[in-house]
C-alpha cells in the first residue's frame, strides 16, 4: 500500500518550482469549482506552510500546514496560489509549495461533512447508491475524478461528491488536536456517560479468537475489535491501529494515569509496525487494564495490564471519543 501522498511528495523533491508553475497554467482554463467542490487533489511540499486569508503573501493568516498534508484544491486559476480546503479551514497557499495529484496514487483520511451522505457506485448523482455514511464518520480517500473522492469506508468503495467530505490527514502526520472543525465526536455526541457501555459490550467477547483481519464476533484483529465496538456505539473507525489513532476523532491522552474507561489506547512496537505510528489497539477498561484482541499465543479477546511490561513499554496514548 502507498503511504498517504508519499508518491506525490516524494516527485516534488526532482521537481523545481518553474515545473510546478507549468502545471498550474496547463489547468488554467480549468474554471473554478462551486463552493465547496475540488477540482484537484494537491499536496503541501514545505513545513510550516501558511494557509492566508487571501492569495497574498501579506493577507492574515489562518493556520499552518505540515508537509505532506493533502488537501482540496477549490480554485487552481489563480496566478501563483491555490484555493485549498484542508479540515475544515479554506484559504490561499503559494504554488511555489504545492504539488498537484496528476496520478490518483495517494491514500488520505477525509470527514463526512453532511447527514446521510450517500456513496455511489460511481462519481455521479446517476451512480447507484451503495451506503449511507453519517456526519464526522471516517473514510479512506484514495482517488479523484470530477469533483468526487473515490473513498472506501464500512468495507465499501465507491464516490462521494467532494464537498460532503473534507480531507483532513494523512498516516504520516496528521494530529487530531489540532482540528479546528470540531471532529470530536460522530454526530451522535461524545460517548459521555455511555464510556461505561462501551466497556460492558466489549466485554462480552472476551475469548473470541484472534483472527488476522477479523472484525466480527465469529474472529477479531485487534483494530477490528475496536472498530466493532465502537460501531455499534456510532463511530465508523478505520481498521486500522494507525488509521484509527489518526482518525481525526476525539481527544488525545498521553499520560496512562489520565485515562478513562472508554478510551481506546495505541501501541507501537518497532519490531511489528512497520514504520507506521501504531501496531496495536485496544480499550481501557480502568484500573490499569485494557481489552484487546490479542495475537499471542494466549491471544483472542483478554485483558491485559497497561502500567508495566509490554504494553507499558510500547504505549503511544489514548484517544478519547
Amino acid at each position: 500500500m502507498h503511504t498517504p501522498m508519499t508518491h506525490l511528495v516524494g516527485k516534488a523533491g526532482r521537481i523545481a518550482v518553474l515545473s510546478v508553475i507549468a502545471v498550474l497554467l496547463m489547468g488554467a482554463s480549468a474554471m473554478a469549482a462551486e463552493d465547496g467542490i475540488a477540482v484537484a487533489i494537491g499536496a503541501t511540499t514545505g513545513s510550516a506552510l501558511r494557509l492566508r486569508s487571501e492569495p497574498s503573501t501579506s493577507a492574515s493568516i489562518i493556520t499552518m500546514l505540515d508537509e505532506d498534508v493533502p488537501v482540496a484544491v477549490l480554485d487552481n486559476t489563480l496566478d501563483g496560489w491555490y484555493k485549498i480546503n484542508y479540515n475544515g479551514n479554506t484559504g490561499f497557499v503559494s504554488a511555489d509549495y504545492m504539488l498537484i495529484d496528476r496520478d490518483n496514487i495517494f491514500d488520505a483520511f477525509g470527514r463526512v461533512e453532511g447527514s446521510g451522505v450517500n456513496v455511489r457506485s460511481t462519481p455521479s448523482t446517476d451512480g447507484q447508491v451503495l451506503t449511507v455514511m453519517n456526519r464526522n464518520s471516517i473514510a479512506t480517500v484514495s482517488g479523484f475524478a470530477d469533483g468526487w473522492y473515490k473513498i472506501k469506508a464500512n468495507g465499501v468503495e465507491g464516490y462521494i461528491r467532494s464537498d460532503y467530505l473534507t480531507m483532513c490527514g494523512s498516516s504520516s502526520n496528521f494530529d487530531p488536536v489540532a482540528s479546528s472543525s470540531g471532529s470530536g465526536s460522530s454526530g451522535a455526541g461524545s460517548l459521555g456517560e455511555s464510556a461505561s457501555d462501551v466497556v460492558s459490550f466489549a466485554k462480552q467477547y472476551l475469548g473470541t479468537r484472534y483472527v488476522y483481519g477479523g472484525s466480527t464476533p465469529s474472529g477479531f484483529d485487534c483494530s477490528g475489535f475496536t472498530m466493532y465496538v465502537y460501531k455499534n456505539f456510532g463511530y465508523s473507525l478505520p481498521h486500522t491501529a494507525t488509521g484509527q489513532w489518526k482518525s481525526g476523532y476525539g481527544t488525545r491522552i498521553y499520560n496512562i494515569s489520565e485515562l478513562q474507561p472508554g478510551d481506546l489506547v495505541f501501541f507501537c512496537d518497532p519490531s511489528r509496525s512497520n514504520g507506521k505510528a501504531c501496531s496495536h489497539a485496544g480499550i481501557y477498561v480502568g484500573g490499569g487494564q485494557h481489552i484487546h484482541a490479542s495475537s499471542s499465543r494466549s491471544g483472542g479477546v483478554i485483558i491485559s495490564d497497561l502500567t508495566s511490561g509490554y504494553y507499558n513499554t510500547y504505549f503511544v496514548g489514548g484517544l478519547r471519543l
